[in-house]
């Protein structure tokens, strides 16, 4: 029996450019524009973190109808989700998001780990 040889996954994007690849795809289907969209574009956070509870509850098995009816790695992925949605968000709202954020992160990193 021969070995199949499979190709090396292509290098995927840099986080950047999916996100700006994820908003242009968004913004292509839009049903609604100006500050709507982008109100409903926040909103969707909330979602997201709202399947991120909806995880952990099935995780833990805390609904005792349902049971355990989620993974620790189901959480992962909905967190990856918040993440993702977040980040689509902020480049929404500025074409500098990636400045914007890494502004950020390091002004919350040195009020957080300053002595």
């Amino acid at each position: 029996m021969t070995e199949q040889r499979t190709a090396p996954p292509a290098e995927a994007p840099d986080l950047w450019t999916s996100v700006e690849d994820l908003r242009t795809w968004l913004d292509a289907d839009r049903r609604h524009d100006g500050e709507t969209s982008l109100v409903l574009r926040m909103l969707k956070l909330t979602e997201e973190v709202g399947e991120v509870a909806q995880a952990v509850i099935g995780a833990t098995g805390q609904n005792p109808r349902k049971g355990v009816t989620h993974s620790w790695e189901d959480v992962q992925g909905e967190l990856c989700d918040v993440v993702i949605t977040a980040l689509v968000a902020l480049r929404t709202l500025t074409p500098r998001a990636r400045e914007v954020f890494e502004e950020h992160l390091a002004r919350v990193r040195q009020r957080s780990l300053a002595p």
